[in-house]
């Protein structure tokens, strides 16, 4: 005797009676939406990652304008190119500096991680989650180092 009655966690609805196409049926024959979505999936440390990737490649998107202004600057003249350094050396403006080299160098580290897992490996959740931490922490270290040699050398100054 078969029950008809949907599975705990199913969606009531039966998949061929679904217009909007956004469910389907499985092979065991539960009714699950057809992509995830904030319903069915919990919030976890590689979706951050996913997400932080994302931004960081946003805000390098956005830094290429802050590079090209800087070649302007310099193509410009001298009075420019001073004008331009003031601004950006001033703490707004190395704060600015700081968040492109945090979102440069996580985007590296993410890259990375996604090289190893096209590879194969670290695709199990517990090290697909120790993977995105690291590549979090190793992008801050990579960031903070950098601008401590930035400081250190005289290069930059406040």
């Amino acid at each position: 005797m078969t029950d008809s009655s949907p599975v705990s966690g199913d969606h009531p609805k039966d998949a061929r009676d679904d217009q909007t196409g956004r469910f389907i049926q499985q092979p065991n024959g539960r009714i699950r939406p057809l992509s995830p979505h904030l319903q069915v999936w919990r919030f976890h440390l590689t979706m951050l990652g996913s997400i932080l990737n994302r931004g960081a490649a946003i805000a390098l998107s956005v830094g290429a304008l802050f590079v090209v202004a800087w070649i302007a600057a310099a193509s410009f003249g001298p009075d420019a190119y001073a004008d331009f350094v003031a601004v950006m050396g001033s703490p707004l403006g190395l704060l600015i500096w700081f968040g492109l080299t945090l979102a440069a160098a996580y985007h590296l580290t993410a890259g990375i991680r996604h090289m190893i897992w096209d590879a194969g490996s670290g695709l199990t959740p517990k090290s697909a989650t120790n993977l995105t931490m690291v590549s979090m922490v190793v992008a801050i270290v990579i960031a903070l180092g950098f601008w401590a040699y930035l400081f250190a050398s005289g290069k930059v100054t406040l």
